[in-house]
């Protein structure tokens, strides 16, 4: 009866793992390709997984085969094969053909997907966006354009986007599941790789990607989330040009938002920018740039992004995110300071 127990279990375990398998969207599911880069990828799984299931197959065959076909039924010792040169040229031979189907296709992969040669050119159109990763939030900057945004990554469609990926502090991993990726950021060196986010698609997931931290770099590893805004050149074009023309902070438009700002130039400037343009090198940047905050789609990466949720993250990030760099920043903010400083961040935005 513990055996037929434990076999039950194991079987809802089993069908409860097959089941979440499914589970996932189209702007996070590495199954549901949403550019060159992913469909790439995609078809490499699809092919391993074909081979290994064929191999599968091919050898529960054999020993049904076998199992049935050579029975003991005497004690009669059957013929010996040792040395069978045709054979040992099967299993060496079979197993090379398998390796070149895979080999052949992934390296001819890896080396297209490392070609970056067009970023690297003195006099290129390439989009070229730097990214730096941090305890547990991320920070793009975009060169050419000359501006830096965090969290929400905004990029267009039907075009290559270059990468420049580093980190500030530990080890961490740049992944968009339904892109591509992922690849590491190191501290000690520069990885480069382009990305395509495909239009249609981008649309059928309501321009919205979401994109994580791959590498185990801490207690708030999980929840190391951004965002990625996918949009068509023009609307990206847009989006710049309302980020350029952003040469101070905004001014607050009610007087709730007016004590807000108040209390931010006195406690939040000295970490936070509210205007796009990089003025510091990649090491002052100890906080997300908040210039457009009021457009994002998440507050922290991970919570709702509304007045209510700002306020308890400001309270006690601790709470939602451990080992991050802003707890106990502001201990003995009161309720009405919070109202205050919500309603002014709330309201940093460069598109209506």
């Amino acid at each position: 009866m513990k055996r037929l127990a434990k076999w039950r279990l194991i079987s809802l375990f089993a069908i409860l793992a097959l089941v979440l398998s499914g589970c996932g969207e189209p702007y996070l599911s590495a199954l549901r390709p949403a550019g060159e880069v992913a469909d790439i990828q995609y078809d490499l799984m699809k092919l391993s997984t074909y081979i290994m299931v064929g191999v599968i197959i091919v050898v529960m065959v054999i020993f049904a085969i076998v199992f049935f076909r050579y029975r003991r039924k005497d004690d009669r010792i059957p013929k010996q094969v040792e040395g069978s040169h045709t054979l040992e040229i099967i299993w060496t031979v079979i197993p090379i053909l398998l390796l070149l189907i895979l080999a052949v296709p992934t390296v001819a992969a890896t080396f297209k997907l490392a070609d970056v040669k067009e970023m690297d050119k003195e006099k290129s159109d390439a989009l070229v966006i730097n990214v730096r990763s941090h305890l547990y939030w991320w920070d793009f900057e975009y060169p050419k354009q000359k501006i830096v945004t965090s969290q929400d990554l905004v990029v267009p469609t039907n075009e290559k986007v270059y990468f420049n990926l580093k980190s500030l502090d530990v080890k961490h991993s740049f992944w968009i599941p339904a892109v591509g990726g992922k690849l590491d950021t190191n501290t000690d060196n520069v990885n480069k790789f382009w990305l395509i986010f495909d239009e249609k698609r981008a649309n059928e997931a309501g321009n919205l990607f979401y994109g994580k931290c791959a590498e185990l770099c801490g207690p708030s590893h999980a929840l190391m989330d951004f965002k990625v805004k996918a949009m068509t050149r023009d609307q990206f074009d847009a989006w710049v040009t309302a980020m350029q023309n952003v040469k101070e902070p905004k001014k607050a438009e009610t007087d709730l938002a007016a004590q807000g700002q108040e209390i931010f130039n006195k406690s939040c400037i000295g970490c936070h920018a509210v205007t796009p343009e990089n003025k510091m090198p990649d090491t002052a940047r100890v906080a997300p740039n908040l210039t457009n905050f009021g457009e994002r789609s998440r507050v922290a990466g991970i919570l709702d992004h509304n007045k209510e949720e700002l306020k308890n993250w400001i309270k006690d990030p601790e709470t939602y995110k451990p080992g991050n760099e802003m707890t106990n920043k502001y201990p003995n903010m009161t309720d009405e300071q919070l109202d205050a400083l919500a309603e002014y961040l709330m309201g940093l935005k460069v598109q209506e």
